[in-house]
């Protein structure tokens, strides 16, 4: 087997799109995993037609190339660090619009938005945004459990067990105190200020008993969005299929 891994730290589904799905397509996996969306969430050019549109274009050209897609939902950022609940409203959306690409691409999809792994902080890395090595071999057990579920997987499921020990809170304070502080600084300029944006939005609804509104207001442009990705005959065949 050959793994090719062109995933880049930051990526948003533009990223994926322009820079990742050609070099992909190049190779002709036979099964691609696409995984994104959570930066998306994060930055203040956030558009939901856009991710949905941008999502349907990837998930659709590496179909039409008989490629088995394995896709995610993921856990609301926010949630795993504190946060009010706007980044919750824009990963439901993201989540929603790749659940039902998934479906009409045929993909393996795993539901990783929820669960007691959300909250096992053994299972993430110091940033809290990324899951640690254990929490990446969970994620590999789900998967390869769906795979032979579907007849696609036929060896051995990895390993549970971490080949590097869990880092002790020393070492994560020591990260923040490093590397962390780096990564503080890059994003200061975008995703800092439109999380405090988001909070501030947040708390004034609240404030006015009006938090319902932007439940539907992220619910109608999800639905709007999906209405407007065009169903592609291929996609159409693989679903049917399935």
């Amino acid at each position: 087997m050959r793994f090719t891994n062109l995933t880049v730290s930051g990526a948003q589904t533009r990223d994926v799109l322009e820079r990742q799905l050609p070099a992909a397509l190049g190779l002709r996996p036979e099964v691609a995993a696409v995984v994104v969306g959570v930066n998306d969430t994060l930055r203040r050019t956030y558009d939901i037609h856009a991710v949905a549109a941008r999502l349907d274009r990837v998930y659709g050209a590496l179909a039409g190339q008989d490629a088995v897609l394995l896709t995610a939902c993921l856990p609301d950022p926010g949630g795993v660090l504190g946060l009010p609940d706007a980044p919750a409203r824009r990963q439901q959306a993201v989540n929603t619009a790749v659940h039902a690409l998934s479906e009409r691409y045929g993909a393996v999809h795993l539901h990783a938005a929820e669960g007691a792994w959300v909250t096992d902080r053994a299972l993430w890395s110091a940033d809290r945004l990324h899951p640690g090595e254990r929490g990446h071999r969970h994620l590999a057990l789900r998967f390869q459990a769906l795979l032979a579920e579907a007849g696609l997987a036929r060896g051995a499921a990895p390993s549970a067990e971490s080949e590097f020990p869990v880092p002790t809170r020393a070492a994560s304070l020591r990260w923040l105190a490093t590397a962390g502080t780096g990564w503080v600084l890059r994003r200061c300029t975008d995703l800092l200020p439109n999380l405090l944006t988001l909070a501030a939005d947040e708390v004034r609804h609240r404030a006015r008993g009006t938090s319902a509104h932007l439940d539907l207001r992220a619910s109608a442009a999800v639905s709007a969005a999906l209405a407007a990705v065009t169903v592609p005959e291929r996609g159409m065949r693989r679903r049917e299929a399935a």
